[in-house]
């Protein structure tokens, strides 16, 4: 039996949507569609947009009316559950859809512009690429899972493959590349496949075939993205972009110090655990079939994003995801990011996430669909909110978090060779851009120089 009040009690969404009336079939059958496409849903009848339950006249023949259209308009055939109910005295019509084979689409529109997908609250017309994906997700193939039928084994960078299996002790053979899914079959013939290049590729290959399969890094001065103070593009694959990206993170963001007793612990602004579980969900989960979208890391003065191209794998809500339940979007790129040990168990990653904010003391991250892209919002820790403002001078919000970084370690006033300030700074940067900051620090007059030559100190104006 439903429970009307818990519906009643929920947001517009993904799964959930109220109308008022049959007034204007279309858009109830449109909802109904893309419930069906995307990963099933309960749409209720007898509610007005403000929240008042205004009930349905004559409410076995609006059923009948309803089911008929559906029955007339949809195809495949849909068979929702439909449930009259009552509240306060008022009838009530509940329709339940369960995501299944498709792609449904309106009859009067045809199958080329009459599938509904669902994103966010909204309906929307699927494309071609999300087309696409609706039917390899009925056949359970995975993009990377498909050939690329010009390229075959040559197209693969070997010394990239023995360089990364090398480092999880592992050698690998022709054979073990046909298992991972790396090679495939086709017209009879060994051909690399999507997932093969996207993880393994020759440059030029894999710049031509997947422009998009690179990450996309930014430092922003404030809140929002207008000004930049650093700038990074993965120019490897994604596999050394795990490796590529926590650095650029790392040079971008603050460290606090907290003092135990005698001890020193060093407090990253966010969970460096976290932030990689995330990275490797986005790059796994990426949709590299959407042209013109790209992996995406932003930072900025509040707050640390990560997000990947595509809306979850139809049939998968965010619900079933913090609650551990596992859809592999790209097959063989997890596979061979488990056989790297860049990944652990499958639906254990929201609970690892949560798990090392907790211990850390970090506020837990946000997940958000955000059209055909996923979101995952990162806030800092406390201390560092606090750090910062402990060794700010009043001139140094004008700085970048670098150069910030940079006063943070001449607090003790000691004179310091520019190579070991460098070596503090744990990020590699140009020995240009740093020498940069040295000489734009003593502008400012927040640093000065003792000596000359090799033999040069930097000390910290007072």
């Amino acid at each position: 039996m439903i429970d009307i009040r818990e519906i009643l009690s929920l947001s517009e969404g993904k799964t959930i949507e109220f109308k008022r009336d049959l007034s204007s079939m279309k858009p109830i059958l449109k909802t109904l569609v893309a419930f069906a496409n995307t990963a099933g849903g309960t749409l209720l009848i007898g509610r007005d947009d403000n929240g008042v339950i205004i009930g349905v006249d004559d409410v076995f023949n609006t059923e009948e009316k309803l089911a008929s259209a559906i029955a007339d308009s949809i195809n495949p055939p849909l068979m929702p559950e439909i449930e009259i109910t009552s509240l306060e005295g008022k009838a009530l019509i509940i329709i339940r859809v369960a995501h299944w084979r498709g792609p449904f689409y309106l009859k009067n529109q045809g199958p080329e512009e009459g599938v509904y997908v669902r994103l966010g609250s909204t309906n929307r017309v699927a494309g071609p690429e999300l087309i696409a994906e609706l039917k390899r997700s009925i056949s359970n193939t995975s993009f990377d899972q498909l050939p690329c039928p010009d390229i075959d084994i040559s197209g693969l960078d070997k010394r990239r493959i023995k360089q990364a299996f090398s480092s999880v002790g592992r050698k690998v053979d022709q054979n073990k590349l046909e298992t991972l899914g790396i090679l495939v079959p086709y017209s009879g013939k060994l051909v690399c496949s999507n997932g093969g290049l996207i993880l393994f590729g020759q440059d030029q290959l894999r710049e031509r075939y997947f422009p998009n399969a690179k990450v996309r890094c930014a430092r922003f001065q404030g809140a929002d993205k207008v000004d930049f103070i650093d700038q990074y593009d993965s120019e490897g694959t994604i596999v050394e972009a795990m490796r590529d990206i926590p650095n650029f993170i790392r040079r971008n963001t603050r460290l606090a110090a907290q003092i135990d007793q005698i001890q020193r612990k060093d407090i990253p602004e966010y969970s460096l655990i976290a932030i990689r579980e995330v990275l490797t969900n986005a790059l796994v989960h990426a949709d590299y079939s959407i042209r013109g979208m790209n992996p995406r890391v932003a930072i900025f003065s509040d707050r640390l994003e990560i997000e990947n191209p595509g809306m979850l794998p139809f049939g998968y809500t965010l619900e079933e995801f913090i609650a551990g339940v596992s859809h592999i979007r790209n097959k063989v790129i997890a596979r061979v990011f488990r056989e790297l040990h860049l990944m652990e168990e499958w639906g254990t990653g929201y609970r690892r996430i949560s798990e090392a904010c907790h211990s850390g003391g970090y506020p837990n991250p946000i997940w958000k669909e955000i059209g055909t892209a996923i979101r995952v919002i990162f806030r800092p820790h406390l201390a560092t909110q606090e750090k910062i403002e402990s060794f700010t001078h009043p001139e140094i919000k004008e700085l970048t978090l670098r150069q910030q970084k940079i006063i943070h370690f001449m607090g003790k006033k000691e004179p310091l060779s520019a190579k070991k300030i460098y070596d503090k700074l744990r990020e590699r940067i140009s020995e240009r851009a740093f020498r940069n900051d040295l000489l734009e620090l003593k502008d400012r007059g927040q640093l000065k120089m003792m000596g000359k030559g090799p033999n040069t100190l930097w000390v910290l104006v007072e």
